[in-house]
């Protein structure tokens, strides 16, 4: 993008909002919103089990470790109202008109991306170890659909915030293109004369060099000398 910083143009440009929903930054973080959803609302409405009819207590379905459904939930809250936020960041990022604040809303992107990531990888290995661990029973059989989905929409998430860092890291290695700052300071006409150079301290020297002029000499005998008459 000509006169772009960090991926995106000029300070205080009009927000489009069909060109910002269409940007593919947009996608994956409305998907990986979704994702999020899917993965704690799992949890937290079917994944909590009776072992069987005598028992009313709840048991977490992943082999009954609570930690595997509270880890589940805990990263799915967090990346949902991460997803909005940084939604909210995108949308007004080409308001921010100071290039350190941009580079530090990038890098932040990349890091809570990555951060993500790795979140997800954790989620997703240990919900599937503990699901492999666990005894199937009329309780556990009933809500085995949403343990299921909420594995299956971890491993998801791990691929689309990965990407999302990938975008972070290509938006901050494209930095500030310095045309943004240059076109300021000349005319938009093309047949306007170029500026002149500016004047430093506006006292200019009146002395200049003169060539001594070019001259003949006549005298033949500079020393003096006379020639004797016959």
């Amino acid at each position: 993008m000509e006169g772009a910083s960090f991926g995106a143009g000029r300070a205080g440009g009009a927000i489009d909002p069909l060109d910002f929903l269409k940007q593919p930054q947009t996608i994956l973080r409305a998907t990986t919103w979704i994702f999020s959803i899917v993965v704690f609302g799992s949890i937290v409405n079917e994944c909590y089990v009776n072992k069987d009819s005598q028992d009313p207590e709840l048991h977490c379905i992943f082999n009954e470790n609570e930690s595997a459904c509270g880890y589940g939930i805990a990263v799915g809250i967090i990346a949902f109202f991460g997803c909005v936020f940084f939604l909210v960041v995108d949308l007004y990022f080409q308001q921010i008109s100071s290039v350190k604040d941009r580079k530090r809303a990038v890098l932040l992107d990349l890091g809570f991306s990555g951060f993500l990531s790795f979140l997800w990888f954790v989620a997703f290995c240990f919900l599937a170890n503990q699901w492999q661990r666990t005894t199937m029973s009329k309780g556990v059989s009933q809500g085995a659909d949403a343990a299921r989905a909420a594995i299956t929409f971890s491993f998801f998430s791990i691929i689309v915030w990965v990407a999302l860092a990938v975008k972070a890291l290509q938006r901050y290695r494209l930095g500030t293109d310095m045309s943004l700052f240059a076109t300021d300071q000349f005319s938009a006409d093309p047949s306007a004369a170029y500026p002149g150079y500016p004047s430093g301290s506006g006292i200019e020297s009146t002395e200049t060099y003169q060539s001594p002029p070019f001259t003949e000499t006549l005298d033949a005998n500079p020393k003096g000398y006379q020639v004797p008459a016959y």
